[in-house]
């Protein structure tokens, strides 16, 4: 099948929205068609299979699919098809390892990111459907970091749920317009409705502490919400997730069961959220909310069209539920590059998805270190 072919029978499956499941038989046909189209037009990425030692057409489920780690993406242009077709590239901060050592990820068709990053939004941060409200976001806006998959899917939420008054507070650099942001919450506050406000964990802290510093308070409406995604740790000082909501409760007058975190990655054009806010969570929001153990049994799901495992370190074996793992995600979004990622982040299975522990700690997990020596091997590069 050709690109066009796939992309348009996953963008059906996007629109329908997040409620509908994907059966298993479904989700395992298409995931092994995308991974023998990839395997055809991605050369990087067809190599590393036959390093593996697979055959495309004999592979028969998804999960026998090998993942590539992460870090391929900053050796690599990972492209499914013709590299002058790609429609834009997102890069990672590389708050870590410095610019220089940032992952890219070609991205052929920006459709397919807004027709999956869209129902998913809609489904955990808009559960009542239909009315759209002011997003404030502590972000660099599309235009000042075009290259920016975060600031990327922001623009694309304001311009389909935004109401007046959305905007982005920080600059291409990541100074936080403070004042800016100060007229637009105390503008929410006076007006009594409700407004979401979307942002890294270090620009939460960052803001805070500015306000702090300045005497700035502000209380959103009822039916306020945030959306955290992480991002923090190693920019400033680091809090335990329970204080920087506390902080954050304090800070915004949102409660702890309004925030609603966000897990993505540059590398993936899908996302995955805590479900607290959901529909079907309505009931766990309440417990949440006065549970003091609730922020310990949150969990983050995927969309229908996104499978996730826990694997082994060292073997990159599926572990039972419970077991501690590296986690790996099929991601049917990504037609355009490679769908079968392998990161570094942590976690475990739990009922309904899956529980993020942070990233992995000293040197990278040994069968991610193998499968990238595969991929290097395969390209004829040393390791």
């Amino acid at each position: 099948m050709t690109f066009q072919e796939l992309a348009k029978e996953l963008l059906e499956i996007f629109r329908r929205g997040v409620d509908e499941p994907l059966p298993d038989p479904l989700f395992n046909d298409l995931a092994l068609r995308v991974f023998r189209f990839q395997c055809r037009s991605n050369q990087a990425y067809g190599g590393f299979v036959i390093r593996r030692g697979l055959d495309p057409e004999r592979v028969m489920r998804w999960e026998e699919i090998p993942f590539l780690p992460t870090r391929a993406f900053k050796t690599a242009a990972l492209v499914s098809g013709d590299l002058e077709n790609v429609e834009r590239v997102f890069r990672t901060s590389g708050t870590t390892q410095g610019r220089e050592g940032r992952g890219e990820h070609h991205v052929m068709e920006l459709a397919l990111y807004r027709e999956c990053l869209l129902p998913n939004f809609k489904a955990h941060l808009f559960p009542e459907g239909g009315k759209r409200l002011p997003i404030l976001c502590l972000l660099p806006s599309p235009e000042a970091a075009a290259d920016s998959s975060l600031s990327f899917m922001m623009g694309e939420v304001v311009r389909a749920l935004g109401e007046e008054g959305s905007g982005f507070f920080l600059g291409s650099e990541g100074e936080i317009r403070g004042k800016s942001f100060l007229r637009s919450l105390q503008a929410a506050e006076r007006g009594g409705n409700p407004v979401l406000v979307a942002g890294t964990a270090f620009a939460f802290v960052r803001w805070m502490e500015l306000a702090q510093e300045n005497g700035w308070r502000a209380c959103l409406p009822e039916g306020s919400r945030i959306m955290e995604t992480g991002g923090y740790k190693g920019r400033s000082r680091e809090l335990l997730r329970a204080d920087l909501y506390g902080a954050m409760e304090a800070a915004f007058g949102v409660s702890e069961g309004r925030i609603v975190n966000e897990y993505g990655m540059t590398e993936l054009l899908s996302q995955f959220y805590e479900p607290v806010l959901a529909k079907d969570q309505r009931a766990n929001d309440q417990r949440m909310m006065t549970s003091p153990t609730g922020l310990a049994e949150r969990y983050h799901r995927a969309p229908p069209w996104v499978r996730t495992r826990v694997l082994d370190p060292l073997t990159l074996k599926d572990l039972p539920p419970g077991e501690v793992g590296v986690l790996a995600h099929l991601d049917l979004g990504n037609l355009g590059s490679v769908a079968a990622v392998l990161t570094e982040d942590l976690g475990r299975q739990f009922p309904g998805g899956f529980q993020l522990l942070g990233r992995s700690s000293g040197s990278e997990p040994r069968g991610c270190s193998l499968a990238m020596e595969d991929f290097l091997a395969s390209r004829g590069v040393e390791s």
